[in-house]
């Protein structure tokens, strides 16, 4: 049996993360070859990472870098709100965006083959070595790049993460008053989100079935019984205004100041600044979002550990 010292659990432990007694164990298993230690670490957090997979991550952290004209944005999910506060955690997900804005991948799937700085580690296996560490499941939920003239906001320590993109002159673009501005819309953006930047953008088919609706609507209304078709779709037209308030950023009431649109807010900070802004797109990514969470009833729990369920 090969004499393993703390110096070599303490070495493996730095070149891995994981626990103490799991690399001691690792060691022991490998006859003390470092090499086949590390192997056997991660070949056992795939099984780790296997047993959670029945779990939910619905926690985690929405992050957002900026190099130059490039912004990048990540969502990566865990179980607990606990393990995104983890400082090894937020490195990692920081080290992503780095990742991101210069290899550019494709997708989730491309970025998990890229190689991890400052080791011999891909994406995929340092998440799973980051998995058998802190103990819970882990996941490379979304990203998005966007270069040009972007703002970018987070909210709350990493629960919500919004860039906007912008068309703007050069000279605009680069004035303190643009910057307050365009973090005004990220803000926006957070505090109410919606689907759509504008009118043109509400695809024709969700607009079709919202007229459909609003005119069934109408038309049941016993006091419209009477009225001209001509009158109907007026009343739906009127109607689907409010629609667009509630479904388009550019028609919503601005969040400063609820007498103004936000497009007349755009238009209005365009002519202060004497040349051309225009909103062209945003991304809102909210932790957790869309993930059904588990809800566990501990009195059940307890009923069936006692045998009485």
């Amino acid at each position: 049996m090969a004499n393993i010292t703390a110096k070599d659990v303490a070495d493996l432990r730095a070149k891995t993360n994981a626990g103490i007694m799991e690399c001691k164990k690792a060691l022991v298993d490998a006859g003390g070859d470092m090499e086949k230690a590390i192997k056997l670490l991660r070949e056992r957090g795939l099984v780790a990472q296997a047993k959670k997979e029945s779990r939910i991550a619905a926690d985690g952290l929405v992050s957002i870098r900026k190099e130059g004209d490039v912004a990048a944005m990540i969502e990566v999910n865990t179980e607990t709100d606990f393990v995104a506060k983890n400082d090894i955690f937020r490195a990692y997900v920081d080290n992503l965006l780095g990742i991101i804005i210069e290899k550019r991948p494709a997708d989730v799937a491309e970025l998990l083959t890229l190689p991890y700085p400052e080791s011999d580690f891909t994406v995929e296996t340092k998440l799973q070595d980051l998995i058998l560490v802190i103990k819970e499941k882990i996941t490379i939920r979304r990203f998005v790049i966007v270069e040009g003239i972007t703002s970018t906001y987070t909210h709350g320590m990493g629960a919500i993460g919004v860039i906007v993109k912008f068309d703007a002159d050069k000279n605009v673009a680069e004035r303190p008053e643009f910057e307050e501005f365009a973090k005004n819309i990220a803000l926006q953006v957070c505090a109410y989100p919606v689907a759509y930047l504008d009118r043109d953008s509400v695809p024709a088919d969700v607009l079709e079935e919202e007229k459909t609706i609003l005119m069934t609507q109408i038309k049941n209304d016993p006091a419209n019984l009477k009225k001209p078709p001509q009158v109907i779709e007026k009343m739906v037209l009127g109607r689907l205004g409010k629609f667009f308030e509630n479904n388009c950023l550019l028609e919503q009431a601005y969040v400063k100041d609820d007498a103004l649109k936000v497009s007349q807010y755009v238009e209005a900070t365009a002519r202060e600044l004497g040349g051309s802004i225009k909103v062209t797109g945003f991304w809102r990514y909210e932790k957790g979002e869309g993930i059904q969470k588990r809800e566990d009833n501990f009195a059940d729990e307890v009923a069936k550990l006692t045998g009485q369920q």
